[in-house]
């Protein structure tokens, strides 16, 4: 028979291939063939292949997990919200900041004021913090324009990050993140379901649309305009749900086939089962909740009995989670939320892919998925989400480039 031709061979490596129902697929001893980018060939030395690589890495006993998913995130904006973390401190409440003029309608106005240059600079630093610790996909929110032009500009940036690093992205339509201050409701919502949603189809912009279930931002009605709107559109949806207050939010974005419902703090055992009915991910985001000074948790327990996936995410934004770290909020999500060690590890893979709907590509270590892979030089997987401030990240891989 002949050898397999790849482009990489990596040996001496650990792999979490993620490819199981519920575990971490661990393969000791193991070897994973690139060929064109894609995963060739991943698994134990003695069951390989002959195999005949123009290049070889030898992990020396490394572990080699899939490249982090990065599944929610609002990374392109101007301006920052530091001062709102002084405010919280004194006691004024997240609700109350943004009834204020704080909060999104701060980084708003801010984000308006940028052009696409400072915009992308300033996206760029944070992204490079999400790479270093071994991101390969990463989510993009708009949502702090809350006009046709800002939106649009947000949108064009995140996909231009992607000409800019050696990593994917997957950017999403957020025009129903709030009200735009001063404006009128009704009005509003016309431009983002008439105007914003098909056009952003049309020329390519977005993957998903997103919404904001929430009592300061839009109920549950207006998100069902919002997902019927996209559905026509031929784009997916997703939703900020259940955060603030239990508004059905879950329950509503699994009746709409969401991809996934985001924060659920408040989500009750019934939104839990809707969505582990209808596919629908639960993606948990610690970093908003520690920031915010949350007490009420995310019904881990109710997911679990339900079996909806769980997905793990940075949140990352300039006031309620200013976190460019997904190891630190995977080890929050096992601290404040109870999660185990190998949950969020597939939490920031293969249930992460889940949760942008990329799981046939990305996410786990299988042959014909793309070569996004992140090598770790830790003895334990559990280092991952044990320490913080250290880098043990020794190489990442974009569809078999090291970068």
């Amino acid at each position: 028979m002949a050898a397999l031709k790849a482009d990489l061979l990596i040996t001496g490596a650990r792999l979490a291939t993620m490819a199981g129902a519920a575990d971490l697929g661990v393969v000791e001893d193991g070897v994973l063939a690139v060929s064109g980018g894609r995963i060739a060939w991943a698994g134990s030395r003695t069951g390989a292949p002959a195999i005949d690589a123009a290049d070889r890495l030898d992990c020396a006993g490394r572990w080699v997990t899939p490249g982090l998913v990065d599944c929610h995130t609002h990374l392109v904006f101007a301006g920052n919200r530091a001062d709102e973390f002084a405010r919280r401190l004194a006691g004024e409440s997240y609700a109350d900041i943004a009834r204020s003029g704080g909060g999104i309608a701060a980084t708003v106005r801010a984000t308006r004021e940028a052009d696409d240059a400072a915009l992308a600079s300033a996206s760029l630093g944070r992204l490079d913090a999400l790479l270093a610790e071994g991101v390969t996909t990463i989510e993009i929110k708009s949502g702090y324009g809350l006009d046709e032009e800002t939106e649009l500009r947000q949108l064009r940036v995140a996909r231009h990050l992607a000409t800019q690093r050696r990593v994917s992205v997957a950017a999403t339509y957020l025009g129903a993140h709030a009200v735009p201050p001063g404006g009128d409701r009704a009005s509003y919502l016309d431009l983002v379901c008439d105007r914003m949603i098909p056009r952003i189809a049309i020329e390519g912009l977005a993957d998903a649309v997103d919404v904001f279930q929430e009592g300061i931002a839009f109920n549950g009605d207006e998100c069902a305009r919002v997902f019927n709107a996209a559905h026509a559109a031929g784009l997916r949806v997703k939703s900020h749900a259940d955060q603030l207050s239990d508004g059905q939010g879950a329950a509503l974005a699994a009746k709409h086939g969401a991809l996934s419902a985001d924060h659920l703090e408040y989500t009750n055992a019934n939104g839990a089962a809707a969505m582990a009915q209808a596919g629908t991910v639960a993606v948990l985001l610690p970093g908003a909740f520690l920031m915010l000074n949350e007490t009420r948790k995310p019904p881990i327990a109710a997911f679990r009995a339900a079996g909806t996936r769980m997905a793990v995410a940075t949140d990352l934004n300039p006031g309620s989670s200013p976190i460019a770290s997904p190891r630190v909020c995977g080890t929050l999500a096992c601290v404040l939320f109870g999660m185990t060690v190998d949950e969020v590890l597939r939490g920031f893979t293969i249930e992460a892919a889940h949760a942008l709907g990329r799981a046939n590509r990305i996410g786990s270590l299988e042959a014909g998925k793309d070569a996004d892979l992140a090598v770790w030089s830790v003895e334990t997987l559990s280092e991952l989400v044990a320490q913080i401030g250290l880098s043990p990240l020794f190489a990442r891989f974009h569809q078999g480039v090291r970068a």
